[in-house]
């Protein structure tokens, strides 16, 4: 199984996932040049992705779809009230595919989707499972509800939300509303969020898991990678040992890795 971060963050999601046979994209909030760079960095070429999938639709999640799919002639999936809400967006994509089950394959990868809790019409998490391995994106998720922790429990490699930092976030320029909304149930998760749900997930087997979707205002990649190395010393665990722990890049290809 193969993964790659391609983009992380509020300008723009998107990450390669796949098999020897299958790849699949996890939101394209990109442009084309940027995903056409991005995957033959890693001799990935347009015409082996098979699938893309959306998780919400929010425009940093899918705002390079219509020119994507449309251009490249790759399938899209989303849920129902997702599609309704960006359907004026996606005109001349013929390849629709509308979830209607949690459970579903392109090519020889399974795929689970799970709700999450942010301030989207549908948002959905995502799973992807090859033979014995399995991989999940959770980010835009205003906190882990026990649903969203047993369906990632068992994974190898999570890549996880650390978006903000408390204290930047409160002295950001941000209006007080929007700070409001970040802070919710229902907005983004923390640092020390993301690393208290680090620890529950070490402790139950060793891990790969990639920081991502980092604020560009209150938070920076040390500080998150940081925060969690703090926690997790705190809670008797190493990195390098119990875990690896890296940071997803904002706007660059990294974390690829095969495992």
């Amino acid at each position: 199984m193969k993964f790659c971060s391609i983009s992380s963050g509020s300008s723009g999601n998107c990450f390669l996932v796949g098999s020897d046979r299958t790849n699949i994209l996890i939101d394209v909030g990109v442009s084309k040049k940027t995903l056409i760079n991005a995957i033959n960095s890693i001799n990935i070429t347009p015409n082996m992705i098979s699938g893309v999938l959306i998780t919400h639709e929010h425009i940093d999640h899918y705002k390079g779809a219509s020119v994507i799919c449309k251009g490249l002639d790759i399938p899209i999936y989303l849920n129902e009230r997702t599609f309704r809400s960006i359907q004026d967006k996606l005109k001349g994509v013929n390849n629709v595919n509308i979830i209607d089950k949690m459970e579903f394959s392109i090519g020889d990868l399974d795929i689970k989707a799970f709700k999450l809790p942010h301030d989207a019409v549908d948002p959905i998490g995502y799973s992807v499972l090859y033979k014995k391995k399995k991989l999940s994106v959770v980010t835009d998720i205003g906190h882990i509800s026990n649903d969203i922790f047993n369906n990632i429990r068992d994974s190898d490699v999570v890549l996880l939300e650390s978006n903000y930092n408390e204290e930047m976030l409160r002295l950001s320029n941000y209006p007080h509303f929007l700070k409001e909304r970040i802070l919710s149930n229902n907005g983004h998760l923390s640092n020390e969020e993301c690393a208290l749900t680090i620890v529950k997930l070490v402790r139950i087997s060793y891990k790969r898991i990639i920081l991502g979707h980092l604020s560009i205002t209150s938070n920076f990649p040390e500080l998150a990678y940081k925060t969690s190395e703090r926690i997790l010393i705190n809670h008797g665990m190493k990195i390098g040992k119990d875990l690896k722990l890296t940071v997803a890049h904002r706007s660059l290809p990294s974390n690829y890795m095969r495992f």
